[in-house]
């Protein structure tokens, strides 16, 4: 077989390949005994219908199409092998040559990872976030622990905001009550801005029974966009009460029996957290860097699959957050036109990132053991709450493995690329990344990940999440019992 290779553009390229037709026969064979299978002539029993006869009443070209629809992954795989090109999707192929009996030829176009080398990154300096918690933290958590076990009791006076009332909205457009804007027995924070516009406004000053009329948009229904007239009346009103944080309140809310040593487990967790919070930016912050000494050509068609990979994603985000693309956008306050133009850089830059660590983990001879990829499925596993012997079931039967291994491979590179770079945070201290991992495994006993490792090394972040503390977690089941908010 003879590959020619023709680059097109520095990231796409053009395979020329012709494959002497006796390459073909174990593909024609094959396409024989199956078409043999599939044809019914008198005399011959399925399976048993010599080629001269198939040739006769099928047709030779019919053959000839589905032994070169057999052999053409194979084919293309060889020639992609021996070209040692890192290809990228699915290529355009086209036959460009079928002598039958003499020779066989075709092309295929498709997307490279551009050539080119990562340069010296010793000597790279990033800066991130001090490891310090603070008193306004710690209080600022036990203060959200403590919302949790907050209870409500009725008030007998007019509204004020921060109120949980219960209430009845009826919505009229010309005089028409609107069903699906209308309800009763609504509870409600005042003063959350969560309900509809005009709402927060309309209830302070109200009393239980008393009732007031707005002019207030509808954001949902059928006539969602439509201005009308909205009546609230207030049914009943409560005061939220928090427990006092002394000891009585730990042993409520937690393990621990004394105020003071539940400060003391929330400090040591949001510690605990900061310093992953490092080593995350650490490794975002260095990649960035290293990115910013390469300039090389990015494969717009992956470019864009990556961008409708975050559309979707986002979209899936929405759709259980309950809210619309709208909503977000009017959130983040930026327009459809500034969105699109952050994702596309997102996704340009994701791209970039990937092909990076690929390149560093080649040149730094990096591998993935075994090991490795164990711990892996093991990390996901938990974090998913599944079986690890299930998600490696999964893994394997949906031919994820080879894309797990790419992850953990540019992890590695990722971390190779923090070892050599000097990080420092805001005030200035030299931070030993490394040192940090090490003690907090031995905090845990497991191995730390950045939250969302194995996913920026590709250039996408999650957003920031709270990192509760264990106490807040065990809250969740005992403040239920306790709360009111959701009567």
């Amino acid at each position: 077989m003879k590959t020619d290779v023709e680059e097109l553009t520095p990231t796409r390229v053009k395979l020329t390949v012709e494959v002497p037709f006796d390459e073909l026969k174990p593909n024609l064979d094959k396409a024989y005994k199956e078409i043999s299978q599939q044809v019914r002539i008198k005399g011959f029993r399925p399976g048993k219908v010599p080629a001269r006869l198939i040739d006769q009443y099928v047709g030779r070209g019919a053959v000839l199409q589905e032994a070169v629809n057999d052999a053409l992954p194979q084919l293309y795989g060889r020639a992609v092998e021996d070209s040692e090109i890192f290809v990228l999707g699915q290529p355009d192929v086209e036959v460009t040559e079928l002598d039958d009996g003499n020779q066989f030829a075709f092309t295929a176009e498709v997307d490279i990872r551009p050539k080119f080398e990562v340069p010296d990154y010793d000597g790279l300096e990033v800066t991130v976030e001090d490891a310090e918690v603070g008193e306004e933290q710690i209080e600022e958590t036990l203060g959200n622990l403590r919302e949790r076990f907050a209870s409500l009791t009725a008030a007998d006076r007019p509204v004020e905001e921060g109120d949980f009332v219960t209430l009845d909205l009826v919505a009229e457009i010309d005089g028409e009550k609107v069903e699906d804007a209308s309800t009763s027995g609504y509870s409600y924070e005042v003063g959350s801005k969560s309900g509809i516009e005009g709402l927060d406004d309309a209830l302070p000053g109200l009393s239980a029974g008393e009732s007031k009329t707005f002019t207030g948009t509808l954001v949902d229904g059928e006539r969602a966009g439509e201005e009308a007239q909205i009546t609230v009346t207030v049914q009943s009103v409560k005061v939220k009460n928090l427990p006092e944080p002394d000891d009585e309140f730990a042993q409520m809310a937690s393990e621990f029996d004394t105020i003071d040593e539940l400060r003391a487990d929330i400090r040591d967790r949001l510690s605990r957290q900061v310093r992953l919070q490092q080593i995350s930016e650490a490794r975002d912050k260095a990649l960035e860097a290293l990115l910013e000494k390469i300039d090389i050509p990015l494969p717009e068609k992956v470019v864009e699959e990556e961008i409708q990979r975050r559309g979707r994603q986002l979209e899936q985000q929405l759709q259980m957050a309950g809210m619309t693309k709208e909503d977000y956008l009017s959130r983040e306050e930026k327009s459809e036109e500034e969105f699109d133009t952050e994702v596309a850089e997102a996704a340009r830059q994701a791209v970039k990132g990937g092909f990076v660590l690929d390149q560093l983990a080649v040149q730094e001879e990096l591998g993935v053991e075994n090991e490795e990829l164990s711990d892996y499925v093991v990390t996901q596993a938990m974090q998913m709450g599944v079986q690890p012997q299930q998600l490696a079931e999964y893994l394997t039967e949906n031919n994820q493995l080879p894309a797990i291994v790419s992850e953990v491979l540019r992890s590695k590179a990722l971390n190779l690329l923090v070892e050599h770079v000097t990080v420092k945070d805001a005030s200035g201290n030299e931070v030993d990344i490394e040192a940090i991992r090490r003690e907090l495994n031995n905090e845990t006993g497991q191995t730390v990940q950045a939250e969302g490792e194995a996913r920026e090394t590709d250039g996408e972040k999650d957003e920031e999440t709270d990192g509760e503390s264990e106490a807040e977690e065990t809250a969740e089941a005992k403040g239920s019992e306790t709360s009111e908010k959701d009567a």
